[in-house]
């Protein structure tokens, strides 16, 4: 996930962040540590495909797995495409799959899809590494959310870092017992992570802003982000869909 305009602007000058204390959110219900989640957390490298994004000023979210040797290379449709549009790709007249990450241009190849396919109303995301422009990110997911979509993660599905923000757009959530969500911070362009600013910093708001308008309640919005936040940018925590599912953000089906 990329910084946003408010997170460069909170990072800029090192005599503000001298005087911040660590990151911390008081959450009401689940919390980030909560012991009745389970969950894998892995460091991966490589974590940001191209590095001219953050000397733009962005912060950026953006998990890559590490496939093993012995699987296939790459990710594709499970049907030959009507039609592709970046990394749409429609399968039925209804029905669009989701493999790759949003960028600046993401939001207009959606708009083009939906443009030229109306009738689309599920939005799969098979392969969705988060995105490496937050802004675009947001753009992205608030257009899935007017055109009324439902997000489904399928069986071996992996949805990780800005995508989970992107999958929460859905009006229905749905994920597979199988499917895989990866959570972790966000990092501005000066290498400052949630943690290094005041809880009531307003670089937050932006953030929760976003999951109360995907639906999320004040404490629900809260506690999620406390989760992406209990992580470094530099990590991925591995959340099953019955996780996503106790913490009220998805429905295990299928």
């Amino acid at each position: 996930m990329t910084a946003t305009p408010n997170a460069a602007r909170a990072a800029e000058g090192t005599s503000a962040h001298a005087a911040m204390v660590p990151f911390s959110l008081s959450t009401d219900g689940i919390a980030s540590d909560d012991a009745s989640l389970t969950w894998s957390e892995t460091t991966i490298e490589t974590l940001l495909p191209d590095d001219d994004n953050m000397a733009d000023g962005k912060s950026s979210r953006f998990s890559e797995i590490i496939l093993p040797e012995s699987s296939d290379e790459g990710f594709a449709p499970s049907h030959t495409p009507i039609a592709s549009y970046g990394p749409f790709h429609l399968i039925t007249a209804d029905t669009v799959e989701m493999i790759g990450t949003v960028d600046s241009a993401t939001p207009r190849q959606f708009a083009a899809l939906l443009a030229a396919h109306p009738a689309v109303r599920h939005l799969v995301m098979v392969e969705c590494p988060g995105s490496i422009d937050e802004d675009a990110n947001h753009i992205l997911a608030r257009a899935v959310r007017r055109a009324g979509l439902t997000t489904r993660v399928p069986d071996g599905g992996s949805v990780r870092s800005g995508a989970v923000d992107l999958f929460l757009a859905g009006v229905e959530r749905i994920a597979a017992p199988s499917a895989e969500f990866g959570v972790h911070s966000w990092r501005d362009e000066d290498g400052y992570e949630p943690r290094d600013f005041a809880a009531n910093d307003p670089v937050h708001a932006e953030y929760l802003s976003y999951y109360r308008e995907m639906g999320l309640s004040d404490a629900g919005a809260r506690n999620f982000y406390a989760l992406t936040n209990s992580v470094g940018f530099d990590s991925v925590r591995t959340l099953r869909a019955s996780d996503m599912a106790q913490l009220g953000l998805a429905r295990v089906a299928g």
